[in-house]
């Protein structure tokens, strides 16, 4: 676990994205890695930037990145696990729902997480045992007790639609029982809006390590459930389908999702 002190220069370096974004977007660059699945000189940008930068203070912490290749991975050791743009479709588009995600492993758990979203200049933050925050305020998650009034948001898989098939039918299922769906384009960003009362549950399959890691201690910072679709604890060191959601409503998303 990183102190007070150094938890506040991690979200200092992290803010300090949001100029950087949007300076490399008037020069924007997209360049294609697979099936919907892009790239762009922002997020290139940040993650260098935040390389370099969480290197000159923590230098004894390796960092899991999204654009880099990651082999050799323990259990044991800690990490930072950096999505340097959740949501780099969004961001394409100059739709603002894209965020930095930076969560710290240690020996098998989030310990913490920042997810800040530049264009809203909303910055979510947590450390174990310490609350979840929006902005410096304390967020908790909704108690809402019926389900037939729960939102629920979803990501589609987009780099593996053949995975559609079977999606989609699990997500009718819980749409006939909840109030209403929202699909935003950001994982983090959903787990964070469930751990603020925006929203009351996030589904998605085959989400690699930093599309969950920082919201997973925010959520639960905030009084969330995540788990796997087995109901398990994920690994965060491999791709995970992940649950998101709040505690009330844990049951009735994992019987349609098992």
């Amino acid at each position: 676990m990183i102190s007070a002190e150094e938890q506040k220069k991690v979200a200092d370096l992290v803010k300090q994205t949001k100029d950087l974004i949007l300076k490399e977007m008037d020069e924007e660059e997209v360049m294609i890695k697979g099936a919907a699945n892009y790239v762009t000189n922002v997020d290139l940008a940040v993650q260098n930037f935040l390389k370099e930068e969480l290197g000159k203070v923590f230098p004894e912490i390796s960092l899991i990145a999204e654009e880099k290749e990651n082999l050799g991975l323990s259990k044991e050791e800690t990490y930072w696990i950096l999505d340097p743009i959740d949501g780099t479709t969004n961001l394409i588009r100059d739709f603002h729902m894209s965020a930095v995600a930076l969560g710290l492993y240690e020996k098998g758990e989030i310990v913490f997480g920042i997810v800040y979203n530049p264009f809203t200049d909303e910055m979510f933050q947590a450390a174990k045992g310490e609350g979840a925050y929006l902005n410096g305020r304390k967020i908790q998650v909704s108690d809402t007790p019926d389900f037939g009034d729960a939102v629920i948001s979803y990501g589609s898989t987009p780099y593996k639609k053949e995975k559609a098939r079977n999606l989609f039918p699990i997500f009718y299922s819980i749409f006939m029982k909840c109030g209403d769906f929202r699909r935003t384009g950001s994982a983090e960003l959903d787990m964070c809006y469930v751990a603020c009362g925006r929203e009351h549950g996030y589904i998605e399959r085959d989400l690699k390590p930093w599309d969950y890691s920082a919201g997973t201690v925010i959520l639960r910072e905030a009084g969330g459930v995540v788990k796997n679709w087995k109901g398990e604890e994920p690994s965060y060191l491999k791709n995970e389908d992940i649950l998101a959601c709040v505690p009330q409503f844990e049951e009735n998303l994992l019987k349609e999702l098992l």
